[in-house]
């Protein structure tokens, strides 16, 4: 392995990667002590509506948002040498995806939110809150602050960034817990701590533009005449992303329909916690990406970089797992309380999961590098098919349990049509490859 560190795609990866994973370390020792002292001070059945209301908003704003920062990442990737005329320009595309497709998703949530609370498992009582909860859609659906930092290689920014909302957000938890405030307490405490992160990001990422003197020439447009297939790939990416995104939101919000909120916490639990064990792959996609767009897929570099990713994501992932699986009991007692041990049957079937990101978090980059957009799209779209079918009748017959192997399932499907697209595209490039060698 000692020659893997002499690669300096690689160890940019290992750097981006590092910065990202103590924000993360100290976001997923956060968020456990939020949801824990939510699961204490509430019960089940409250605590599952807040988590509906927030899956609710969350889910929307997962459909509505753009991902821009793929743009900026996949158009403006090479800012750092110099070229900053298509950074600008995606930029400014990016911002006016933002902006158009952030107020409409909180019009449209809004407006359904109504008719669909009853099925959803958000109680009468409980609609007004979540009705204001909507208004957070147009900050949560922007991405935009996170392609302008992750082009200019600014990781350490975003893990900074990133740690403000769980920190501000137990800070406020712990208040309204010690107060002994009531249910929109808590809902607003969600709320303001997220508003917060979320401007915060669109303050840094302004303030490294002026620092670099990037600011002049970025104007909002959805006319991108600088960006050749620019709206065939937002498109595309929009419609993966969206179904990833909202993939979590919308199982949450189905398996509150299919077996109330009760049911929906301890699903909530159970996934929190066996998403802990993806932490890693995920953040390595994140620093993956930028690094592949300034690298020339048609050679080996490139194939060798995503390989040992995943062999490194891999040895995180499974000792994570391996503490999961050894104390999942105790951990779910102490931190959520005893009658949220039935989540742990979920969890051990939710343990699938960080195996399979494991595998996939490099596919998606991959394919978005080699100009098919559509790959992923196709992918998460049968996965979320296969979802569908299979969610309810899983959940009649084995209840929390069933809404996670239906999770796993859906996930399997995703993973293994990526990779049978990306075997494809590896067989197109690699004559190319033995035709330069060759020459």
């Amino acid at each position: 392995m000692k020659h893997w560190f002499k690669d300096q795609h690689f160890r940019s990866l290992l750097k981006n990667t590092s910065y990202l994973a103590v924000s993360k370390v100290v976001a997923a020792i956060a968020q456990l002590a939020i949801l824990s002292l939510a699961a204490h001070a509430l019960g089940v059945l409250l605590f599952g509506g807040l988590i509906l209301i927030d899956s609710y908003a969350r889910a929307v704003s997962g459909v509505a948002k753009f991902q821009s920062w793929q743009l900026i990442v996949r158009y403006g990737g090479r800012a750092l040498v110099g070229d900053h005329d298509d950074f600008k320009a995606s930029t400014g595309f990016a911002f006016a995806l933002d902006c158009v497709s952030g107020v409409a998703g909180m019009l449209v949530g809004v407006a359904v939110l109504p008719f669909l609370a009853g099925w959803v498992g958000i109680k009468p009582d409980q609609l007004w809150l979540a009705v204001l909860y909507c208004t957070i859609i147009p900050t949560a659906a922007s991405a935009t602050p996170t392609g302008v930092l992750r082009s200019l290689d600014r990781f350490d920014l975003i893990s900074w960034a990133d740690t403000l909302t769980p920190i501000s957000r137990l800070v406020v938890v712990l208040i309204v817990y010690l107060s002994g405030a009531g249910f929109a307490a808590f809902v607003g405490a969600w709320y303001v701590t997220s508003l917060a992160g979320d401007l915060y990001q669109w303050f840094i990422a302004w303030r490294e533009l002026r620092r670099r003197g990037l600011l002049e020439g970025i104007r909002p447009t959805l006319k991108p005449e600088k960006l050749p297939g620019a709206w065939r790939f937002a498109i595309h990416v929009n419609l993966t992303a969206s179904v990833q995104a909202a993939w979590g939101p919308i199982a949450r919000l189905l398996v509150g329909g299919l077996l109330g909120a009760a049911g929906a916490a301890l699903f909530r639990v159970a996934s929190v916690l066996s998403d802990s064990a993806g932490k890693p792959a995920d953040l390595l996609g994140k620093a993956f990406y930028p690094e592949i767009v300034r690298m020339d897929l048609s050679s080996k570099q490139p194939w060798k970089l995503m390989l040992r990713g995943a062999a490194l994501a891999s040895g995180l992932a499974l000792i994570a797992i391996l503490i999961l699986l050894a104390g999942g009991k105790p951990i779910v007692s102490v931190l959520f309380g005893k009658q949220f041990v039935a989540a742990y049957d979920a969890l051990l079937i939710l343990m699938v999961v960080p195996l399979l990101s494991v595998l996939s978090f490099p596919l998606p980059p991959m394919l978005y590098a080699l100009d098919r957009p559509d790959g992923p799209l196709k992918a998460r779209l049968f996965g979320a098919i296969s979802y569908f079918i299979i969610i309810a009748p899983l959940c009649w017959r084995f209840g929390v349990n069933g809404a996670a192997l239906a999770f796993v399932v859906a996930n399997v499907a995703t993973v293994g049509t990526m990779m049978w697209q990306l075997r494809g595209e590896h067989r197109r490039v690699r004559p190319r490859t033995r035709q330069s060698t060759s020459a």
